[in-house]
């Protein structure tokens, strides 16, 4: 029996058909996947961020004090803390003086997230320098009678966390304070320890512990740069509102609380912002005339101030 050949157009593909198809998924593959690793990688650090997050509120919640640890020797009185203190409630499998961060995970230089290099800060004066020096005044009294080394520490999950202390932390008062002498301890994380990219918004983040009793513990993650130069939302008709600002930059923006803003200030240099007040969320009073708090990020001042007066807006994510 004679086979019929079949028809043209139904047979395979050419070798230079399917050349040109893998030349095409190769380069649309070139395209697209750089994207898609770095989403991936965002939501990976995000959820490990959070879960860092969690655990380190959950252990300062169940200490009985978060201030007074190595008083006495407050140079390295972070050390303090963390064998004294931070170990007794949270599993920790390293600790490491400031001489010695790298052998703790902690990268010499870090990505600030302005995009400019930064060196490691090694103690609270090098972290910010409003942290030691301001004239010894009683308006003033926030200055810590020497510097603070850091120390450092790793984690279970493997983590690597620079801690940095201030034994004399006072409690919170309602408004117009420095928050120098609120900030009782500032962590510094590295979700990957020495390994790339050692940024900030990546893998590169801030855990703040506010007041000596009643204590709260905050991790903004904040947008690389101002939503706006805005007033606090409280008359809406304007268009010149804070919320909105963030509302209108990304659907997973909202505009800090005024412990957040604390959190900025003490981390400035992470971020590479240095001067400007800027709102919070944390109202006053509200209506015509109302009052909210305001952070000033040039010398570490939280503020009441008329909701009429023009701010600046610095976003952080959900």
């Amino acid at each position: 029996m004679e086979l019929t050949p079949p028809p043209k157009g139904l047979g395979g593909f050419t070798l230079a058909e399917v050349l040109i198809t893998l030349t095409i998924i190769g380069i649309v593959a070139a395209i697209t996947l750089p994207s898609l690793l770095v989403n991936v990688n965002d939501k990976a650090w995000n959820a490990q961020r959070k879960a860092l997050y969690a655990r380190m509120s959950q252990a300062i919640g169940e200490m009985d004090s978060v201030s007074g640890y190595g008083a006495d020797d407050i140079e390295n009185s972070a050390e303090s803390f963390i064998i004294d203190g931070l170990s007794k409630v949270y599993r920790v499998q390293n600790i490491c003086n400031s001489n010695n961060l790298s052998a703790c995970g902690i990268p010499s230089s870090i990505i600030a997230l302005d995009g400019t290099t930064l060196i490691f800060p090694k103690s609270l004066k090098e972290l910010n320098i409003y942290f030691t020096e301001y004239p010894d005044d009683s308006d003033y009294d926030y200055r810590l009678s020497s510097d603070v080394n850091a120390a450092a520490f790793e984690t279970v999950n493997g983590e690597s966390v620079a801690l940095f202390y201030n034994p004399n932390c006072g409690s919170k008062v309602e408004s117009n304070y420095h928050v120098q002498a609120k900030t009782c301890v500032n962590m510094i994380y590295d979700l990957n320890g020495l390994k790339g990219p050692n940024e900030v918004g990546k893998d590169v983040g801030f855990i703040t512990v506010l007041y000596r009793t009643d204590s709260v513990v905050v991790a903004p993650n904040p947008f690389p740069s101002n939503a706006s130069t805005s007033m606090l939302p409280s008359y809406s008709e304007s268009g010149n509102d804070a919320s909105s600002a963030c509302t209108k930059l990304s659907d997973d923006a909202r505009i800090p609380d005024i412990d957040e803003l604390a959190s900025i200030f003490i981390n400035r240099s992470l971020l590479g912002i240095s001067s400007g007040g800027y709102w919070s969320s944390s109202v006053v009073t509200s209506g015509a005339g109302g009052y909210a708090l305001m952070q000033d990020i040039s010398d570490g001042l939280s503020f009441q101030n008329s909701r009429f007066i023009l701010g600046q807006v610095r976003c952080v994510k959900r």
